[in-house]
């Protein structure tokens, strides 16, 4: 096999498939990236059996057909030292991957391209497609809740669901629930999937921040992603998902209508004496007071106390309640909208953070019961 490529695009390639790869196995040919010169392009692929990735670059020049395996690190990082020109790389009678840009000349162990695992065919049963730009943001908007605890695993994954001519994706941990959701018309039906949460950070990784398009297929138990000149192939969790709708509680007690910054600002600065420096371990929560145009804000502990004022619009009842400070920051570090409404029930039942404007997301967030 031979090949010219500039460093520039073979580089480009490169940096997509390595982040699928490097440290996630044992197995040294799970490490590899695989090379296959075919129909006049470059396929580069990587696969740990739970993601795979594939990159094609059609944009140089084949001057032998053939396939080989070498460590996709080391690859990656010879690659990326060398000069910005062209680079020629083949395998030589020992097997050696041989690389060379102007003076430069390394050679490379290859590994049996037989043994390497390629990407399954998917047979899609059921596929969407969106922008990039909005696919991404809405899994990073929502990533955040997805669950790390390993006894619980349908919650390590995020919910994709398409119904009703709109696009879900929701998180859940335990203690908050994160939801997006976006209309579209290019979907062939509804489906719902669960995507590994750590395999789709790898994907969005990947994706752009523009307009161009992604298209989500799913099957079985696989997911395929297909933008540009990639390729990611995820697996599926199997189980049954959190039924959000019938947990989110549409009945309210006491509503507010609050500037978000300013709601944020007054929480980061209050949750300073939530973890003390003496005590790690130790978390204080922070309470809010809400009254009418008023919203207290506080949080007291060994070393001192805080309190700040937020000004709101208040519907119904007067209402005290306690949280952990992080998981109302992490809902309102991922909300773009200048004003949000918040939703109480009772001290003790979740705060649902809505739009105050179009109906595209949905925070909710456990209490902590406050001691007498």
């Amino acid at each position: 096999m031979k090949f010219i490529c500039e460093k520039e695009k073979l580089l480009l390639g490169l940096n997509y498939v390595t982040r699928t790869s490097v440290g996630r196995t044992t197995d040294a040919i799970l490490e590899g990236v695989l090379l296959n010169l075919k129909n006049n392009s470059l396929t580069l692929t990587t696969n740990d059996l739970d993601i795979g990735m594939e990159y094609v670059i059609t944009d140089c020049y084949i001057a032998e057909e053939g396939k080989t395996v070498v460590d996709c690190k080391m690859f990656g990082e010879i690659i990326r030292k060398l000069p910005n020109s062209e680079i020629t790389i083949h395998v030589n009678d020992n097997k050696l991957l041989v690389i060379e840009c102007e003076g430069s000349v390394y050679k490379l162990s290859t590994m049996n391209p037989d043994e390497f695992t390629t990407l399954p065919t998917i047979n899609v049963e059921k596929s969407i497609a969106l922008s990039q730009k909005m696919f991404k943001e809405m899994v990073k908007k929502t990533m955040f809740a997805v669950s790390s605890d390993e006894n619980r695993p349908i919650f390590t994954g995020c919910l994709f669901e398409m119904r009703e001519g709109k696009l879900f994706i929701v998180a859940v941990d335990g203690f908050r629930l994160a939801l997006r959701k976006t209309p579209t018309v290019d979907a062939s039906e509804d489906f719902t999937a669960i995507i590994p949460g750590k395999y789709l950070n790898e994907v969005v990784k990947n994706v752009s921040e523009d307009d161009s398009e992604i298209v989500i297929g799913v099957s079985k138990n696989q997911a395929l992603f297909e933008f540009n000149d990639c390729k990611i192939v995820t697996r599926i969790l199997e189980g049954e998902f959190l039924n959000y709708n019938n947990v989110i509680p549409n009945n309210r007690e006491t509503r507010i209508k609050v500037k978000k910054d300013s709601l944020q600002g007054a929480i980061e600065r209050a949750s300073i004496f939530s973890i003390t420096a003496g005590e790690k371990e130790k978390k204080y929560p922070i309470k809010m007071y809400v009254s009418l145009g008023s919203l207290i804000v506080s949080c007291t502990s060994q070393v001192g106390d805080a309190k700040e004022e937020v000004i709101i619009e208040t519907e119904g009842k007067e209402l005290e309640i306690g949280f952990n400070p992080k998981y109302l920051l992490d809902a309102l570090k991922n909300i773009e909208d200048d004003e949000v409404y918040l939703d109480f029930g009772s001290n003790i039942s979740p705060c649902i953070i809505r739009p105050v404007v179009e109906d595209k997301f949905i925070y909710m967030v456990s209490p902590i019961r406050l001691k007498e």
